[in-house]
């Protein structure tokens, strides 16, 4: 497998963590986001995955984009270990968290709306990282309150799973923007037990070879 991405890239984070517990073996190809104007609007790059965004899989002529749709692949072709128990109502409740993360949370702070909102509409790198913040406290708000109804050792329960995969990337990004963790108790614990683990340790965005 070859997976496209960028080591600060959110999304493939989460992938490198699937593949990683997975055992997968696989190698990485850097498409830089910001040098050459976004390397991801290249023209190589948009003709394997025109939504010109990371990440990118590529299993043999397999080609898949979306984190989420990539996780799901893995967690089908390689059963094990399984990031989804196999109850229908308690996979469906780890997807709903993960969508949560995935789907109302990330997007309002994906690069691109960023860069959208320093450069086309002119606001201050501090009316941007506020931004950030305020979409990343009602969020996160919202999933602790989640949490406290699912949570044991990890997002649900004590066996690891996809929403584990999810959140250490959004929490990596908290830091990041200085979001106060301290607010998010049962986030931040769930954060730094999964970071423990050598298969999160070795996806973090500082141990890839294109980070910077």
């Amino acid at each position: 497998m070859k997976l496209y991405g960028y080591w600060r890239s959110s999304a493939a984070y989460r992938v490198r963590i699937a593949l990683n517990l997975k055992g997968i073996a696989y190698e990485q190809e850097s498409v830089h986001l910001v040098k050459d104007g976004g390397q991801q609007h290249m023209e190589n790059y948009r003709a394997m995955n025109p939504t010109e965004l990371v990440p990118t899989l590529v299993d043999g002529d397999f080609v898949l984009n979306q984190s989420v749709a990539i996780l799901d692949y893995l967690d089908d072709k390689i059963p094990n270990p399984p990031l989804y128990p196999v109850d229908a109502g308690l996979r469906a409740q780890i997807k709903a968290l993960v969508l949560d993360i995935a789907c109302d949370i990330h997007p309002l702070n994906n690069l691109r709306v960023l860069q959208h909102l320093s450069g086309h509409l002119g606001h201050s790198e501090q009316e941007r990282d506020d931004w950030y913040r305020h979409w990343l406290k009602v969020g996160f708000t919202a999933l602790e309150g989640k949490l406290q109804r699912t949570a044991g050792t990890y997002c649900f329960g004590d066996t690891l799973n996809m929403a584990d995969v999810v959140l250490v990337p959004q929490v990596y990004n908290a830091y990041r923007y200085k979001l106060p963790m301290g607010e998010f108790p049962l986030i931040d614990a769930i954060a730094q037990r999964c970071n423990a683990l050598p298969a999160f340790q070795e996806a973090a965005p500082e141990q890839q070879p294109d980070a910077v």
